[in-house]
Formats: C-alpha cells, structure tokens, sequence
C-alpha cells in the first residue's frame, strides 16, 4: 500500500503558499493584510491524528485526477478570480471560509460561526482529502483550531441561509438507529418537498464537480481498485452557495454531526458529539445519481456510528470540511 506520506510534499498546497502563487501569476491581489496566521499545517494537523498510509488525496497507484492543480490556478486566472474576501476573512479570522447566518434576519457579521468555503484542506486548486474516518476529521479539525460541522450548518450553507436547528428532538424510537430514522423521514418529508442546490431550485449538470469517473472494478471500497478521481477544490466556480460556500455537491461527499440529542451539537461545544451523517455527492453524479444531494437532505445511517467511534466509516470519496465557532 503506497503511503500518501510518500509523495512528493512540494506538490501540495498550503493557504499563503497558494496566496503567493496568485499574487505572483495576478489572479489575487495584494494580500488583504498580513500574511494568514496558520499555526499548523493541513499535513501536520493529518500527521498529528494519524499515520495511516491511505489518508489522504487518494491511492497515487490508481487515481486519475480530471483536472491538475496548474490548469485550476490558470483556469481562475484566466477568469480573474479570487476567492479570498476581506470581509469574510476580518469575520472568520483567517481565509477561506464562509460566516454562517440567515440573510432574512441578519448580517454576515452577526454570524456565531464559519464554515470551510471548500472542502479539506479548503484551499483553492488542492485535492479533498478522502479516506478519512469521522472521529478522524474532528480531530484534524481541531488541530486546525476548528471542529466538524453539524448538519444543519452545513445544509444552511449549501441552501443559503443557517435556519435554527432542526432535530426534531422530540421523536425517540427504541434505539439511536431507529430515532435517527423516525427523524429523517419526517424531516425529509419538508427537505423533499422544497428541493435547493447550492446553485438554485433545479438540478443541474455540468456546474460542479460531477463528471469525472469510477474505475471499473472498483467495489465500492477498495484502496486498491478505487481511484479518488476528484476535481481540485474551487474549479468550479458556478458551484457555489449564496452564503459563498462551495463544492458542495460533486468532488468528495462530506462527513458532518448529527446529534440525537442538545448536549451532542458540535456547535455547542460538545466533545462527544452526536453520530455520523453524509453530506453532498461525489464525482460521477453527472453520470450516475447514487443519491439525492439537494441541501437539506439527509441520507440514510449508511455504514453508521457514533461519529467518534475509531472504526467509524471511510472511503475513497468521503471527505469533510470544517467550521468554527466564534462567539
């Protein structure tokens, strides 16, 4: 098995070093301030939590990405984008992430927290990292000074507005399996019947990570035989949600808390935390629709844990991104 740790560390990308490059090639600016204060890296924040050889931006012996990281930056340069936002950045204290609020009812700056704009590492043109288990993203967020987002942050980000939990904490059922179920269906019922993407009302092709490939042989889970085909994080810049959060559907689908209970939302500061959700859709839904991937939509407790559980569920196109408390 080929460790990921074995590749080549000049090809990746940190947050100043991609800064430096688009200064350099004219796709950003000036730095909005100093440079961005990153106490540890996203490989050594990995390095801290793990050392398996399969976690990471996918087995090198057999993943074929669409797109390099070189034609994202020429392609966003070409475009005269710039991801980075000054207003963002004062708010959520450091680049590439997105404060969460409702635009009804309130400002950016009200916001108590922010998400990740894109998926790990959240830098523009890098690879999601994928085969990651659960309680393994909490921890690496964490060492990023962040924490795994619940799942109504993360469904408020790809719909465009944070709404007030909605757990419906009042349906139990005889065991957590059974009251996550009882739950899904009936919030299901309203997701369903008020369909959004991150992009609008209608699902579209072609806008989003979504059409690259599966590897034939691949069994759904197989280091092996199962290519991690991803798009580089932002190539797609139509992809994008109204609070600026993108790559929500397509690339790498995205580990999130669900809470069973008050005193298990990330976003209260909660350290055991809830169980474990699947978020968005990876990239062959062009091709092949596995599942809905509207916002709001939850998946079944597919391979199912306790989102701390050391055995929680991994694969070649699961990832997650990170959010943030503030106040």
């Amino acid at each position: 098995m080929s460790s990921y740790w074995r590749l080549q560390p000049s090809r990746y990308l940190t947050a100043s070093r991609f800064i430096a490059v688009g200064v350099a090639l004219g796709f950003i600016s000036t730095p909005i301030s100093a440079e961005p204060k990153e106490t540890t890296s996203w490989q050594e924040a990995i390095k801290k939590v793990s050392q398996a050889p399969w976690l990471g931006q996918g087995n090198p012996k057999v993943t074929k990405h669409p797109v390099s990281r070189e034609q994202c930056q020429e392609k966003l340069k070409k475009q005269g984008i710039d991801y980075r936002d000054p207003e963002f950045e004062r708010i959520c204290g450091e680049p590439y992430m997105a404060p969460l609020y409702n635009p009804q009812t309130e400002k950016a700056s009200d916001a108590i927290a922010c998400i990740d704009q894109f998926e790990f590492p959240n830098i523009p043109c890098e690879y999601p990292v994928v085969w990651v288990r659960a309680n393994e993203a909490q921890e690496i967020c964490a060492a990023m000074g962040k924490r795994i987002c619940d799942a109504h942050e993360w469904e408020g980000a790809c719909a465009g507005s944070l709404e007030q939990p909605d757990y419906l904490w009042e349906i139990k059922a005889a065991s957590p399996e059974a009251t996550i179920k009882a739950r899904r269906l009936k919030h299901n019922q309203t997701a369903n019947a008020n369909k959004v993407w991150a992009y609008g009302n209608k699902r579209k092709k072609g806008i989003c990570a979504m059409d690259s490939f599966k590897h034939e042989g691949c069994n759904g889970g197989d280091w092996q035989r199962c290519g991690s085909n991803t798009y580089p994080a932002g190539y797609f810049p139509e992809c994008k949600s109204a609070l600026a959060v993108y790559d929500q559907h397509g690339n790498a689908a995205e580990h999130m808390n669900l809470p069973l209970e008050k005193d298990e939302m990330a976003s209260a500061g909660s350290k055991s935390l809830g169980y474990t959700e699947m978020k968005g859709s990876w990239f062959i839904f062009d091709k092949y629709k596995a599942h809905a991937d509207h916002c709001r939509w939850r998946a079944p407790f597919w391979h199912g844990t306790r989102l701390m559980d050391k055995k929680s569920h991994h694969n070649y196109h699961l990832g997650f991104r990170c959010c943030k408390s503030l106040k």
